[in-house]
């Protein structure tokens, strides 16, 4: 394998701080997300794909999710995407307006609540299919405490502002407040970019995971 290749790049167009997006109308979507009972929480959470040691005790709902760690690309719904899907296409696409993709994908979607006192250790997002999309949060629960850590600065994010992030630095959170954090947590790219040149030899040489 080429040394570029074991070494994939970023996505130029991704931000390396944070990128506000803007408001987003979550009324709707954060009444149900409150109205999910926790037997449907644990559940969901036992199931869920990405279970990383970072992600400390932090739950998760997931609706979409990557094929592959290697290649965002593929993806597909989980179970809980059909019941969802009404409430989330709206909110996705007001969130991503601002990019202009006529043939934008979500390839990785779902919700996180973070406990009171809960935290999410410094870590990185390193597999491959991570490097491409833009990762965007969109708080539907927050409270002044909660302290989220990218591009090198803090930041407090307010409920409904989308906000794109850098998930390839050293990234964390404290949720230091009395109250639940949750997070709509997604993924975005365009469809219509060329695919980048390490990519094909990447997947070709089996890189581990």
């Amino acid at each position: 394998m080429s040394d570029t290749a074991a070494r994939p790049a970023a996505n130029p167009r991704k931000t390396t701080g944070v990128r506000y997006l803007g408001p987003v109308d979550i009324v709707a979507l954060r009444e149900a997300v409150l109205a999910i009972p926790e037997a449907v929480w644990a559940a969901e959470n036992a199931d869920k794909p990405n279970k990383f040691e970072a992600l400390g005790g932090t739950g998760h709902i997931v609706f979409r999710f990557i094929d592959s760690p290697r290649d965002w690309r593929g993806s597909h719904d989980r179970p809980a995407w059909s019941g969802w899907r009404a409430l989330l296409e709206p909110v996705l696409a007001e969130a991503v307006e601002g990019y202009g993709y006529p043939r934008g994908v979500f390839p990785r979607v779902m919700l996180a609540r973070m406990p009171a006192g809960g935290v999410i250790h410094p870590h990185i997002d390193a597999n491959p299919a991570a490097k491409w999309p833009h990762k965007i949060h969109l708080p539907l629960t927050t409270n002044p405490k909660v302290v989220s850590f990218f591009g090198g600065q803090e930041h407090r994010f307010a409920q409904g502002e989308a906000v794109e992030v850098n998930n390839l630095g050293p990234h964390w959170v404290r949720n230091e407040g009395d109250s639940d954090r949750i997070h709509l947590i997604f993924e975005y790219y365009d469809a219509d970019q060329p695919d980048p040149v390490w990519l094909e030899p990447f997947l070709r040489g089996g890189a581990a995971r």
